[in-house]
Parts: structure tokens; C-alpha cells; sequence
């Protein structure tokens, strides 16, 4: 697990919170924004603390995660424990175990003309240039449909 790195990435949004982690959270805006991650990526699960959710591709193969932490308009953590291949879930494997489990936390704070976001999440070595690049894309999504489509 020494392998592990911490990224942090942050963005300003002029909306409300609940603006904010509504885009984030709803399945149909959750498709647009991950865009850059994986097109077409979805979610199948809850969001309620202590459940298991699936964040998928369009092949079926992604992540299984436990919502570690929920407090609405404000944080959520994220606890990724496996690989999801073929539909199958993978939580055991040496693989897996290499990098998992790792936490991937959003917190929202209320600020003058709307809303601060910071990602914080961990990862391996080998994923950290492509996350590093990748999340203030997603996050400019988020406030793209935050502002221009929810004004």
C-alpha cells in the first residue's frame, strides 16, 4: 500500500451547495460529468452511508465502493474495495489487494457567490498523472451544469 498517493484538487462553482452535490450525486449529470474518466460511466447502488455502489463502464467492468460517509450538501466519502470484470466483483484478489481499499472524499462548503468542492483521493502510483489531469476536467463539467444550466 506504500504505493498509494493523495490527490488534491478543488474548484469554485457559483451555485448553492445543494446545487452542487445534486449535479454531483444524480445519475443522469453523474453520466456527464465522469465523461472524462470513462465515457458513457454510470452507477448503479446507493449513495446512503454504509451501502455498496458500483461505478460501471459501458463494458460492465469498474469499481465497487462502500459509502464510508453522507452528510448531504456538505461531505461524502467514497471507500473503493475491488475491481468490478465481466460483472463480476473482485474484493479478495492479490491485485486488488495491491491497492485497495482507498477513499476518494468530497467536501462542499458554502462560500461568497457559491460553492467550494475539494477532491481528495487516493490512488496508486500508476493511476496518479491520469487522475491528477483528469479530475479538473470532470470538475469543470460539474460547473458548467451547475451555471449554465441551473441558473
Amino acid at each position: 500500500m506504500s504505493n498509494i498517493k493523495q490527490i488534491q484538487v478543488e474548484i469554485a462553482i457559483g451555485a448553492p451547495t445543494e446545487v452542487v452535490w445534486e449535479v454531483l450525486l444524480g445519475q443522469e449529470t453523474f453520466t456527464r460529468w465522469t465523461a472524462p474518466f470513462g465515457e458513457g460511466s454510470t452507477f448503479e447502488g446507493s449513495w446512503d452511508k454504509g451501502e455498496r455502489i458500483r461505478f460501471l463502464t459501458p463494458s460492465g467492468d469498474g469499481v465497487v465502493s462502500e459509502i464510508a460517509e453522507n452528510r448531504p450538501n456538505e461531505f461524502l466519502s467514497i471507500l473503493h474495495i475491488g475491481h468490478i470484470h465481466s460483472g463480476e466483483e473482485d474484493t479478495e484478489s492479490e491485485s486488488v489487494r495491491e491497492w485497495a481499499p482507498v477513499y476518494e472524499n468530497y467536501t462542499l462548503s458554502a462560500v461568497p457567490g457559491g460553492t467550494r468542492v475539494v477532491i481528495d483521493q487516493e490512488v496508486t502510483g500508476e493511476w496518479e498523472q491520469f487522475t491528477r489531469e483528469t479530475w479538473p476536467k470532470a470538475l469543470e463539467l460539474v460547473k458548467r451544469i451547475c451555471e449554465d444550466e441551473r441558473s
